[in-house]
């Protein structure tokens, strides 16, 4: 495989450590990162020690005092240089993604084209971090509220999405006055570097303190560290439900602040009016994206009885078109799993499926041979079950789409749809208005994202991306999420020679 994106993005040399964001942080430990497409070994990656961790919290604390005072429509333009840099690394970032993480080429580059894009969010809302003027009952006198920065911003990413969920939250807390310490996920640690490392020359070139942004590398004990720090305001973390817990548990103790994207489990309802053919493209891509490694994947399709016959040969015709293979070639629909460890648990959950008494309608398989020397590609597969099977619960980050039939009106499989722990994406295909209206309405999904003939893959940066119930609660990207990122403060200015004491209170001597 030709490699010269590494080249481009400044990867082929040993990590000295001016690339985490604050210069001499070295380490003895080296993290080796080895790609699923081919298994070849990537690069090795400096290991974050302690010391090296307190040195960059140190240099984050006093980078924050100055970065905080720098007015938000320049740290705005600092933001609109670094979509500029992006634009000119775009293929080689999108190919490193594709490579070290075994997505498909186009979600690489669409990844970067993401970051890019909340690059240019970022650089309108620098001037419109508004509040609000209220009136007060007090005469002569004014009260409005308004938002401050909150200081260090630590980001806990996962290896699915390797650059786009940092950009999310970093560019949008860099504008809001934050400095951010970045914890990549330990399987994609290239990703992190690279994207570092463009920064850091836009950061240089318009002299801003080392320590605005940095990143530290390790593995989960490392993400304790900021859990467990209070100089760390607000820890974003997206990854497991499990994970989050422990996140999230961890930050309450200390009062901190948290921002959680945790599990999916997301469906798909088929009414007896949808147009079978956006349910079969919303449905495949949803399913095998990132082979099946979103979260928002469709894990569930559940369809009415009376178009269902028609829906699953429709979806086991084109399953079977499905070509598996590198991800950076055009050509392939799908590429591998993370790693030997997620063939694991897609194993399992088939296994589970199986025992639990599902019916298989597309088996999987791990794929052998010259194309699949890694030992991460597996067979997406087709499973009729039942929402109430201990499997389908579960979200099991792999290719495998459970087949779920309903009857009746459509509450019933809204009923279906929420019965799940997690909370996060949901979409309805119909020609119904009604079912629509329904769906969206406030006894429907209960999901904090809610589709009306798309699936429930591909979100775009406008509108706030998080969800509901064991999803976290948590809010990233558009709309008001800026929100999380910075205190509110509410302030009341008296400009008359009185001191009149709100409700009416007095207290004369």
């Amino acid at each position: 495989m030709n490699t010269s994106f590494l080249e481009k993005l400044g990867l082929l040399a040993k990590n000295e450590g001016t690339w985490t964001g604050v210069r001499s942080i070295k380490s003895e430990k080296y993290i080796e990162s080895y790609s699923p497409v081919d298994g070849k070994l990537i690069g090795s990656v400096s290991e974050t020690t302690r010391e090296g961790y307190e040195t960059v919290i140190a240099k984050a604390q006093e980078a924050f005092k100055t970065w905080r005072l720098i007015p938000a429509p320049k740290r705005g333009e600092i933001v609109r240089q670094y979509g500029e840099e992006l634009r000119k690394y775009k293929e080689p970032l999108g190919q490193l993604v594709s490579y070290e993480m075994g997505k498909s080429l186009q979600e690489g580059m669409g990844e970067v084209q993401e970051m890019i894009d909340i690059c240019d969010f970022a650089v309108g809302l620098s001037r419109q971090l508004y509040g609000l003027t209220m009136q007060s009952e007090r005469a002569h006198h004014r009260m409005y509220e308004q938002w401050h920065p909150l200081g260090i911003v630590g980001i806990i990413s996962a290896f699915n999405f390797p650059v786009a969920v940092w950009s999310w939250n970093s560019m949008i807390a860099l504008v809001c006055g934050d400095v951010c310490v970045w914890k990549g996920s330990e399987k994609v640690p290239l990703c992190a570097i690279a994207c570092q490392n463009i920064l850091h020359k836009v950061l240089e070139a318009n002299n801003v303190p080392e320590g605005v942004s940095c990143i530290i590398t390790g593995d989960y004990k490392v993400g304790e560290w900021m859990t467990h720090d209070p100089r760390v305001a607000l820890v974003s973390a997206t990854g497991s439900t499990r994970m989050g817990k422990i996140v999230g548990a961890a930050v309450a103790e200390r009062l901190g602040k948290s921002l959680l994207e945790l599990g999916g489990n997301n469906a798909i309802i088929v009414t007896p009016t949808a147009d079978l053919n956006l349910v079969l493209i919303g449905a495949l891509f949803g399913a095998v994206g990132t082979c099946g490694q979103r979260c928002t994947s469709t894990r569930r399709l559940i369809v009415h009885e009376d178009v269902y016959e028609e829906v699953k040969n429709k979806l086991v015709s084109a399953y079977g078109q499905l070509r598996v293979g590198d991800p950076l070639d055009a050509h392939n629909h799908v590429g591998p799993l993370i790693d030997k460890q997620a063939v694991d648990n897609y194993l399992n959950a088939l296994k589970a499926a199986k025992e639990q008494g599902a019916n298989v309608l597309i088996d999987g398989e791990v794929l052998s041979g010259p194309a699949y020397e890694s030992g991460c590609y597996v067979k997406p597969c087709i499973v009729e079950g039942r929402n109430d099977m201990a499997i389908v619960q579960h979200e099991t980050f792999a290719p495998i789409l459970y087949l779920i039939k309903y009857s009746g009106e459509v509450e019933n499989a809204i009923a279906l749809q929420n019965g799940v722990p997690q909370g996060l994406s949901s979409a309805i295909m119909t020609n119904s208005l009604r079912d629509a209206e329904r769906f969206l309405s406030g006894a429907g999904s209960d999901c904090g994202i809610a589709n009306v003939n798309i699936g429930t893959s591909g979100a775009e940066i406008g509108g706030a991306f998080g969800g509901e119930k064991e999803t976290g609660g948590g809010r990233e990207s558009g709309s008001d999420a800026w929100k999380a990122y910075m205190r509110r403060q509410t302030n009341t200015i008296n400009y008359s020679l009185d001191l009149p004491l709100a409700q009416g209170i007095k207290f004369d001597l």
